[in-house]
Formats: structure tokens, C-alpha cells, sequence
């Protein structure tokens, strides 16, 4: 679904933070994404969804050359690759339900034809009392969760999720993992980038390791 070769990235005129990256993200995948703070997680997962070009090399994503993507093209590719981001990016004036339903509501479809595809899938995550709440009620785990309903709706291909535990404790994180493993099973390929060594020995899935600008990865 995602394919990088030899793909480099630098910032204006620096180094090259991200070197020779060579991998690829199959459909119904599950992998994480790892590497000390500073290694370019965050910068490789822009790429991921087309918020961040490269400098070089080859990104072919749902069949495409990135490259030659229009400004057109890109919001049908978006669409099928769902982000969590890592500082929630709700919205404070709106409900659990209207943040979940915002991307649904911003491409004009009418709200009696996803009104319960919203509420169950704020259910499924755990927000069902929580459904008329403003983010500014939630908890950072509920934060959290409501922006995993919000990157779901569109009932993604792919789902990118940037440190989606890293403000919530050890239990909620492994309620987390379990609804991105739950998601995976019914056929969405995930990409966890995270630093939690805990969170990833709870389950066998490939790492993809960045250190000093490289990839590795282990199957």
C-alpha cells in the first residue's frame, strides 16, 4: 500500500536527518515504529500520509508516485490513510460526537447518513457516556481515544498513530493496544510509532527501528 526506495530527507539546506529508507507497508500490517526522541519518527510518519515530501528517492502510495500526485489527487488518498496525532488536535467548541463526525460533516455529507456509524464507533472506543462531552471534560485517555474514533471514521486503509500512549497509564495503554489490534483484525494495516518498549513486547508484530538517519527493521 506504501512503498519507500532510498528515500532521504532533509530540512532546507542541513544534513540529511532520514537517509536511504527502503520498506514497505502491506495491507492488513501491523508494525511499530521506534527509535530514540530526535530520530525522525514523527518526520517519517508525515511522509507516511503525504504531509512531508521527501528530498529524494521513490514514495509509491496506493499505487501512485507521490511525486506526481495534483493537488487534487491528494484528498481521496488521504481519506484512506486515517492519523492519530499526538497532541489530539480535537477540537475545544465541539462534542466527543462532532469531532468524531467533523470529517464526515467537512466533505458535506448529510448527518442522518452517519449519525449511528458516529455513536457506535464512539461506543466501540469506550466514549459512550461521554458523546456530548467538550474535550475540555475529557481525561487525556478519553482525549486520546476520541482522536482514534475521529481518524477511524473514514474507515481507513491505513491508521498512522504518532506516541498514541505516551500521555496515558500503563492499563489505558494496553486498552489502547488492544483496540488498534482489534482494528487490524478486521483488515486496516496500523503503524504505531512509539517509544514504549512495554508496549510493544506485549505483542509479536515487525519494529521498525530508526537510529541516526537509518531503518532497520526486524520481521
Amino acid at each position: 500500500m506504501i512503498r519507500f526506495e532510498n528515500v532521504g530527507l532533509r530540512y532546507d539546506m542541513g544534513p540529511e536527518v532520514l537517509r536511504d529508507l527502503t520498506f514497505e507497508i502491506g495491507r492488513q500490517s501491523f508494525q511499530f515504529l521506534t527509535g530514540p526522541s530526535g530520530a525522525g519518527k514523527t518526520s517519517l510518519l508525515r511522509m507516511l500520509f503525504l504531509a512531508l515530501r521527501p528530498t529524494r528517492g521513490l514514495v509509491t502510495i496506493m499505487g501512485r508516485d507521490a511525486s506526481t500526485l495534483t493537488r487534487e489527487d491528494l484528498p481521496p488518498i488521504r481519506r484512506r490513510i486515517g492519523v492519530v496525532f499526538q497532541d489530539f488536535r480535537l477540537l475545544d467548541h465541539m462534542t466527543t460526537y462532532e469531532n468524531v463526525a467533523l470529517p464526515l460533516r467537512v466533505r458535506g455529507r448529510a448527518e442522518d447518513s452517519y449519525r449511528q456509524d458516529v455513536v457506535d464507533l464512539i461506543r466501540w472506543v469506550g466514549l459512550g457516556e461521554r458523546l456530548n462531552a467538550p474535550p475540555a471534560v475529557l481525561s487525556g485517555g478519553e482525549k486520546q481515544r476520541a482522536a482514534i474514533a475521529r481518524a477511524l471514521i473514514d474507515q481507513p486503509d491505513i491508521l498512522l498513530a504518532d506516541e498514541p500512549t505516551g500521555n496515558v497509564d500503563p492499563p489505558l495503554a494496553r486498552r489502547l493496544l488492544r483496540l488498534f489490534m482489534e482494528l487490524n483484525r478486521t483488515g486496516t494495516a496500523v503503524v504505531i510509532a512509539t517509544h514504549d518498549l512495554g508496549l510493544m513486547e506485549q505483542v509479536e508484530a515487525r519494529r521498525l527501528v530508526l537510529s541516526e538517519g537509518r531503518l532497520e527493521i526486524y520481521d
